[in-house]
């Protein structure tokens, strides 16, 4: 099996014309752990939903983004609940944390053609994260949970929501993401893809399917630095 790369070969991205990057974890480092916050919100949202303890809730909230892509879909299919309710609370954190990266903003601008973010997360989860980051105005549009009809990644429902919207031609196209199953429906796609990983593989408490494992086959390039890979890019 070819392992992926980790230098960019220019050659391979020449004919990209279309730039998509998923948000958490991947446009920030993961040592931010911006993403700690709102896994403990949705941990609180099962707990008072369904009046468990806290532990049987975390674990029923893992199990749900084990399941269906995220907690959120889960909740949807089991407890019927408001997703823009969940949404709300779910992001209710402190964006603070976040360092503006210029350096990355002056990247992805110089990019030739459009550029997006596509997430999991809610449009004003990732305004706010683009915006502490600095790199809001970069960006053509954002493709959130509720645009794909509440159907997560991996689910490719989700992605052919995104490419009828965006109008994205898959073999001019890259995309940039830390989860490696949420590259394997752009790979069949015919995209370049790139697994954001975090410094020496430490993913800390990250479940299994988070990480890199031996199936890298959908994986061309993994990278511990977006700042960098893309700044070479150019």
């Amino acid at each position: 099996m070819t392992k992926p790369m980790t230098h960019p070969k220019k050659t391979d991205f020449e004919t990209v014309r279309d730039w998509v990057f998923d948000l958490d974890n991947t446009l920030y480092p993961h040592h931010v752990n911006l993403f700690s916050q709102v896994d403990r919100n949705m941990t609180d949202y099962v707990a008072r939903l369904l009046s468990l303890p806290h532990d049987e809730a975390r674990q029923l909230q893992k199990q749900y983004y084990r399941d269906h892509g995220t907690t959120l879909q889960g909740l949807m299919i089991n407890h019927r609940i408001d997703p823009n309710d969940f949404l709300e609370k779910a992001h209710e954190i402190d964006y603070t944390v976040i360092e503006p990266n210029p350096v990355l903003g002056e990247a992805i601008k110089a990019l030739p053609g459009r550029k997006f973010i596509f997430t999991n997360g809610s449009v004003p989860h990732a305004e706010k994260t683009a915006a502490a980051l600095g790199i809001r105005d970069h960006f053509d549009d954002i493709f959130d949970i509720v645009a794909a009809g509440y159907i997560p990644k991996p689910d490719a429902a989700a992605y052919r929501k995104f490419l009828n919207r965006s109008g994205v031609d898959t073999r001019h196209a890259a995309m940039f993401e830390d989860l490696p199953r949420n590259l394997r429906e752009p790979k069949v796609l015919g995209m370049r893809t790139v697994l954001i990983v975090p410094p020496n593989l430490e993913y800390g408490f990250a479940e299994a399917f988070e990480q890199l494992g031996d199936e890298t086959g959908h994986i061309d390039y993994v990278t511990e630095d977006l700042t960098g890979f893309v700044t070479s890019l150019l």
